[in-house]
């Protein structure tokens, strides 16, 4: 992909400008200087220098990439807009015997969040109660009736954590009652800041930080480091040891993966080293929701996080109790980790099929219409009693599927009133245009980031919204077109989708945003042995022109173009996809994990 006057113009890799899934292939994109260099400073091949260079890594940085250090990436926390402010206030009111509660999002940042606060509260001889709104009385964030509540119940200071920076009018009401508060948060927010004791958020207007993608977990962290460092200055460690933020960090590198966050820079090493944290399985709840789910304790990954423990703990805010993920995380019991484990195993499991029937009845309603395939910007899709808990996971689903972005809303037909979450396509930024639409008046709430948003609106002003989005959204869709494009790292064959290979470029994990994870392309290729299994995944082998074969699988996909020509066993395919690990029965191999697939005889 070339750079000529700010658009971008493709060089088709393979060939591939439109592939089954109407998405162009092209290579990723390096520096072939910076390449050389990664080759000799690092010692590296060829192709993972080429990876590691068109990730944006400079020639003087392969090396903090790659073994990334809080030494040399910490920020320095009073770079942050209120973080010295913040750190002032949670200790006079510590010192002063104050009740102090945390106001946690019910997701897995904010439950992360919270449990970061809990264990550095516990370290210091204090328990710190959590409240977790629910999702279905409550919805999102702070309100008057929540802060009505812990004041009543002799709150004295609330740190709100992963929500709060955009609740201006209920921490105007908790000012009115006397009611303290802290915010940490990493949401957009309005330029006018909520009255509290402390804002602390690196996508705060005027915070100089450099930290914007940080998840909520990560400024926690931060703010551990900055009490940690008040309290040395006050002199609190003289007869207590100092809390060691590094054990936690586990908790952090969960929070960074389960939001998606950028995983560069300081955010990199925080999730890389957490990781090395949580492989050591030392906090009860992940050991326990690890069990619960079928694992077996060893290295963490990003996967462990993203796809095992992440949607267990977010299954108590979705269908079940909201706090019941934030309790996981703080406990020291093993009884009670495993019996919250259990009980969140268990949400999991109704929470598939809960969003599994409204996924498909979303599907039926956009495919009847047409939306999901015109020139339209977004997708907006309603329905009568579908469970807001899962909205935001069906949005994800069909965005994949559409590739564009998809807000989804659960109308509750008594009160007429639509709960929504979205999920956006890369150069599209549905947080801003969900804000724009509240600033208009067409929503009751909303807000988010760039890549997913949350919504109230009246069920009769759903067709309004539409309308709004695909306006204010249309001019982005162009970009977001052209960065759709699925990026190649290399072209292999299947003899040389090895467990070596894959090993190699393990180098550059953790992957996410920013930092994706390595796609290699396989270049006419037949699907051998294809089967459908339940969900709509297609298993097959991957069989060169010499023989030479790789396992595969694709997901959710039998009854699209991709997954039926990989059924009928056809020859000469061009597919691209991620080598995963495949360590059933001790074999140490790999899998290969298609994202997509080509015919060149229809290109």
């Amino acid at each position: 992909m070339a750079d000529d006057g700010g658009a971008k113009t493709l060089n088709a890799f393979l060939g591939v400008a439109r592939s089954l899934s109407g998405r162009a292939w092209a290579q990723r994109p390096a520096d072939a200087a910076t390449i050389r260099a990664h080759m000799q400073t690092l010692g590296l091949e060829e192709p993972l220098a080429r990876a590691l260079a068109a990730r944006g890594v400079g020639a003087d940085q392969g090396a903090d990439f790659l073994r990334p250090t809080l030494r040399a990436l910490f920020p320095d926390p009073s770079s942050f807009m209120d973080m010295d402010r913040a750190a002032e206030a949670i200790l006079d009111a510590l010192q002063a015997g104050a009740s102090i509660h945390v106001f946690a999002d019910y997701d897995v940042d904010g439950a992360s969040s919270a449990a970061l606060l809990v264990r550095w509260f516990r370290a210091m001889g204090t328990e710190l109660p959590i409240y977790v709104p629910d999702r279905l009385t409550e919805g999102y964030g702070p309100s008057a009736r929540a802060f009505d509540t812990l004041k009543a119940s002799g709150a004295d200071l609330v740190l709100t954590v992963d929500c709060g920076a955009a609740a201006n009018e209920a921490l105007a009401h908790a000012a009115a009652i006397d009611l303290n508060v802290v915010v940490i948060d990493h949401h957009l927010m309005r330029a006018e800041p909520p009255k509290a004791l402390a804002v602390v958020n690196p996508n705060r207007p005027g915070c100089n930080s450099g930290q914007g993608n940080l998840a909520a977990a990560g400024v926690v962290f931060v703010l551990l480091a900055a009490l940690n460092r008040e309290g040395r200055r006050r002199g609190l460690f003289a007869d207590r040891p100092e809390p060691d933020i590094r054990q936690w960090l586990d908790l952090a590198a969960l929070g960074a993966i389960c939001d998606v966050t950028g995983l560069t820079g300081f955010n990199r090493a925080l999730t890389g080293l957490g990781l090395k944290v949580m492989s050591d399985w030392k906090n009860p709840g992940l050991r326990a929701l690890l069990a619960a789910a079928g694992g077996e304790v060893g290295p963490a990954k990003s996967h462990h996080a993203g796809f095992i423990l992440g949607p267990r703990i977010n299954a108590g805010g979705r269908i079940g109790r909201s706090d019941l993920g934030a309790r996981l995380l703080s406990t020291d019991d093993p009884a009670e980790a495993e019996a919250l484990a259990l009980e969140l195993d268990g949400l999991n499991l109704s929470r598939r099929e809960v969003e599994r029937a409204v996924a498909e009845s979303a599907v039926r309603k956009v495919e009847a219409t047409g939306a999901h395939a015109d020139d339209s910007a977004v997708v907006v899709v309603a329905g009568e009693d579908w469970h807001p808990g899962v909205v935001g996971i069906v949005a994800g689903r069909l965005r994949e599927r559409w590739r564009k972005p998809v807000v989804v809303i659960g109308v509750d037909p008594v009160t007429g009133l639509g709960k929504g979450s979205g999920r956006s396509q890369p150069g599209m930024n549905l947080g801003r245009a969900v804000q724009a639409a509240w600033e208009a008046e067409v929503l009751l709430a909303g807000g988010g980031h760039a890549m997913a948003a949350g919504l109230t609106v009246e069920a009769k002003r759903i067709p309004e919204l539409t309308a709004f989005l695909n306006g204010r959204l249309a001019d982005e869709r162009a970009q977001a077109v052209a960065l759709d494009a699925l990026e190649i790292d290399a072209l292999i064959d299947p003899a040389a989708a090895t467990r070596a290979l894959f090993d190699a470029f393990e180098q550059l994990a953790p992957f996410g945003p920013a930092n994706p994870e390595p796609v290699f392309a396989l270049s006419g290729v037949q699907a051998r042995e294809p089967v459908q299994m339940n969900g709509g995944h297609v298993r097959c082998r991957l069989v060169g022109p010499d023989g030479a074969s790789v396992r595969a699988i694709a997901w959710r996909c039998a009854d699209l173009p991709g997954g039926q020509a990989l059924l009928s066993g056809q020859g000469g395919l061009n597919v691209a996809g991620r080598l995963k690990a495949d360590d059933w029965n001790g074999r140490r191999g790999v899998q290969f994990e298609i994202e997509d697939v080509a015919d060149p005889r229809m290109v």
